[in-house]
Parts: C-alpha cells; sequence; structure tokens
C-alpha cells in the first residue's frame, strides 16, 4: 500500500495531491528548519550533560519534596540551555498564564508599574493585571499598568516606550508571540534590540519576555539578549508533547529567587517542591523538543501555503521568517473557521470522534472554539487549533508532535471545508 492509499483513509485523491504539490515546494525551506534543530539539539545535549543529568535524575520525590536531585538537575538544565543564571522549573507551576503570574507577582511590589512594549497582552492575562476586575489581580496589590502599541509595520515603538518608561516603572515585558491578534510574532533579534534600549533609558529595570510558542524556533532565546526573565509552559514547546503539566521561569538569580516565594511561600522559596515522578517526563520532553518544535514549525508553514493558495489570509505568510509555531488563518466566516478546527479534532489521535463547537471559555470575553484531541488535557504542542468567535474568524492553528501528524491534520481541515462546501475539491487541481 502506497501513501495516498493509506491517506484515502482520511481525505480524498483531490486534497491528497493538492498538499503533495504544496509539499514540493516547502523542502527548501525545511532543510533549513532541520539545521536549526539539530544546532539546538545539541546545545540541549550539552546543557544536560553540563548539569550531570545521571539515572539518579529521573526519580521524584513526594511531600516537601526535601533534597530532590532531579528537580535540582531539571533546573540546571533549563538554566544552562537558556543561558540564565537560574530557572525554576516546576509541575506546581501549571500553565503559561500562571507561569506568568509567578514571575510578575514575585517581581513587582506595590506602588511599581507593569509596562508591556509588544502591545496589550494575552486576553487571560487581563485578570491576572486587572485590566478586567478579579479578585487577587495585581491592581490590588497597588501595581499599576500601562503598554505600548506596536507601530502600524508590527515593529517596537521607541519613541513611545521612552515616553512610557516612568519613575516607577519596575518591570517590562514583552510577549514575543501574538496571542489572539494580527501583529506579527517578534524575533530574538527585535525582542534584544528593544531590551538594550529599555536599559539605556532605565538601566534598574527589569524586563521579562513571554515566551510561549517561540522556545527552539531560533538558535537563541530573548535571555541571551539581555531579557532578565524568560517565561513559559512546558506544555508548549520545551516540554516537548511528554511533560503532562509544568512551567518555567529561566533568569537572573534575584528575579527566579523572587519568583520561587511566590510559587511556594516566603522563606520556603525553592528549597521546596515534590515532583512526583515528572522528572524523566521533563527531561525526556526537553531533550526531544527541539526536533519536536521543528515539525510544528514546518505544520505552520505547510497551513500557511495550503490556505494562501485557496485565497485566505494567513499571518504569518508562508514564504514570511518563522520566530514561533502558531499560524493565523482569517477566515472572514464563522462556517468556515468551525469547520476547520473539526477538522483538526477529526486528525486527533485522542477524542476524534469530538466535535468541537464554540463555548464559553474561562478567561476569554467571547465565545472560543477550541481542536484539542491531545494525550495531555491543553497541550498546544501537540496538534491543536483555537480562536475567539469574533470577526474576522480568525483561527490560530499550532502543534503536532510530528510534522506528519500536522500535515495530516492540515489535509483533514481542508478535507471538512471541502464536505461542509466551503471550498471545491474538484477546483484543487488547478492551484
Amino acid at each position: 500500500m502506497n501513501l495516498k492509499n493509506i491517506y484515502g483513509d482520511f481525505v480524498s485523491d483531490e486534497v491528497f495531491e493538492y498538499g503533495e504539490r504544496i509539499l514540493s515546494e516547502l523542502k527548501p525551506r525545511f532543510e533549513e528548519i532541520d539545521r536549526i534543530a539539530e544546532f539546538n539539539q545539541l546545545k540541549v545535549l550539552k546543557a544536560m550533560q553540563d548539569a550531570h543529568v545521571g539515572e539518579a535524575s529521573l526519580t521524584g520525590t513526594t511531600g516537601y519534596g526535601y533534597n530532590d536531585i532531579g528537580r535540582d538537575a531539571v533546573e540546571r538544565t533549563y538554566a544552562n540551555a537558556f543561558c540564565t543564571e537560574d530557572a525554576l522549573v516546576r509541575p506546581q507551576i501549571i500553565c503559561g498564564t500562571h507561569a506568568l503570574t509567578v514571575a510578575l507577582s514575585g517581581n513587582l511590589r506595590p506602588g511599581d508599574e507593569l509596562l508591556y512594549i509588544s502591545g496589550m497582552p494575552y486576553d487571560t492575562l487581563h485578570e491576572v493585571i486587572g485590566i478586567r476586575p478579579s479578585k487577587g489581580s495585581l491592581t490590588e496589590y497597588g501595581v499599576s499598568f500601562d503598554y505600548v502599541d506596536l507601530t502600524p509595520s508590527g515593529t517596537f515603538d521607541f519613541d513611545g516606550i521612552k515616553t512610557k518608561l516612568k519613575e516607577n516603572t519596575a518591570l517590562v515585558a514583552i510577549q514575543r508571540s501574538r496571542g489572539y491578534s494580527s501583529r506579527p510574532t517578534l524575533s530574538v533579534e527585535e525582542i534584544g534590540e528593544a531590551i538594550a534600549f529599555v536599559k539605556s533609558v532605565k538601566p534598574s529595570v527589569k524586563v521579562m519576555v513571554d515566551n510561549c510558542y517561540g522556545e527552539f524556533i531560533e538558535r537563541e532565546e530573548p535571555s541571551q539578549r539581555g531579557a532578565d526573565m524568560i517565561v513559559g509552559s512546558l506544555i508548549k514547546n520545551p516540554g516537548g508533547g511528554l511533560a503532562p503539566v509544568g512551567g518555567y521561569i529561566a533568569g537572573t538569580a534575584e528575579c527566579v529567587e523572587n519568583a520561587s516565594y511566590r510559587l511556594s511561600a516566603p522563606g520556603l522559596g525553592k528549597e521546596l517542591g515534590p515532583t512526583l515522578g515528572l522528572n524523566k517526563s521533563f527531561l525526556q520532553g526537553f531533550f526531544l523538543a527541539p526536533t519536536v518544535s521543528a515539525g510544528a514549525e514546518k505544520g505552520a508553514i505547510f497551513a500557511a501555503a495550503a490556505y494562501e493558495r485557496l485565497g485566505y489570509e494567513v499571518n504569518p505568510a508562508s514564504s514570511a521568517p518563522r520566530y514561533d509555531i502558531i499560524q493565523a488563518v482569517t477566515f472572514k466566516d464563522p462556517k468556515a473557521m468551525i469547520a476547520f478546527c473539526q477538522g483538526i479534532q477529526a486528525a486527533a489521535p485522542v477524542d476524534s470522534y469530538v466535535v468541537p463547537e464554540p463555548w464559553d471559555m474561562p478567561g476569554y470575553d467571547d465565545q472560543v472554539i477550541m481542536a484539542a484531541g491531545a494525550f495531555v488535557s491543553g497541550s498546544s504542542i501537540e496538534l491543536s487549533a483555537d480562536g475567539p468567535m469574533r470577526e474576522p474568524y480568525t483561527v490560530y492553528f499550532q502543534g503536532g508532535l510530528t510534522w506528519y501528524h500536522a500535515k495530516a491534520g492540515i489535509l483533514i481541515s481542508l478535507q471538512k471545508l471541502a464536505d461542509a462546501g466551503v471550498i471545491d475539491k474538484t477546483k484543487l487541481g488547478s492551484l
């Protein structure tokens, strides 16, 4: 049985052949992605060796978590790979929003101001900061907030940043990825230039980068360009699909220590925290992360090329530089957006029979549709797609533990759009 025959269980011949034509044009691009993955694989290997990861590091602790040598090896590995003084990598951090909350709460004090210079932060942070009133927000603890939009071309507004940096601005934050917005993802080089500018204006200010979805897509991380903290989720890129929960904060020893007192308690910090047998998953996932992230990046580019050719607006374009694993596709039609997500769900190894529909998801103003048939609930390094049900009906696709699964997911999404009458599969041969 050949490849076309086995794909016949999922898509029509027309959809399969359409995908193969697109793939043949992407091979040079994919070769460069593989070279970056190889670089990052060796970087992680060296980080683990320098951290003296041993067989005993793969075990875990319960209770207080005293003397957890595996936990210490995990955190040394992250600090080595990301070129930071220290790292906090814990299963007690439940998601990216939680990691960011710990980092912000630990490093801001009453009277301080938090300044985002990459525009308004991601939706789930609005209640954390207090943009939308919520119990326990930073606003309730006397922390003020301001932001600077990116320029219309998607670059940092240096004049605006200089104007907004005040005497009480204690922490500047940058969101690397776009979230639910149309602005471009920021490169490590761009982030480094912004950090250098901020520090030239106010040397004492701390800079935090929300690194979610960007790890291992470039050869460097923002921590190598001056960030005091980089923050992310282990059920995204760095967990490699094996971490079942967790988040990380990597940065200066001071910033990490401050955050640790918010994660545990004042006086306890990093000294406590059981790993509950997860050290092996954390370390093995991190070891696989460069190649898993590369596969997801290929999937994003393939999605861009497939939908771009059909006339849909995609961001970034298939030929554009790529700095994270997220691909936005704008359908301008709720029916098409729903069909796309249902196609991604139908491609899942888990819950493929579930049909996603828009719902009132906690932390969001609009209804959200989400396709996420994953081994780890909510994991967005696995094949997934989601977006708010609001104009212009843009869906955000990401993940795929292997490139081949990401490819299959996109082809099945095309089939679902054809089945729903949104696209005419008989015309795919002419595209």
